[in-house]
């Protein structure tokens, strides 16, 4: 097994997207050469429902999956 040494340490920016999600955006976008074949990394981590519940309308995506990954709960 090989050891990787670690080459960048990001902090997550505070955003709304969706229909006013808050969540964190790790990375995305403009970064994304980083980590193909990953297109975002956004972090929802918020005990109230205001903060998610219109969640994100309809966008027309191609091509790409969503990895939800959690952490705790049920």
């Amino acid at each position: 097994m090989s050891v990787r040494t670690i080459r960048k340490v990001i902090t997550g920016q505070s955003k709304q997207d969706g229909a006013g999600v808050k969540l964190v955006r790790v990375f995305g976008y403009h970064d994304v050469l980083d980590f193909d074949p990953f297109l975002m990394l956004d972090a929802f981590d918020s005990s109230d429902p205001a903060d998610y519940i219109k969640g994100f309308p309809w966008h027309p995506h191609r091509g790409i999956e969503t990895v939800t990954y959690l952490i705790e709960g049920i």
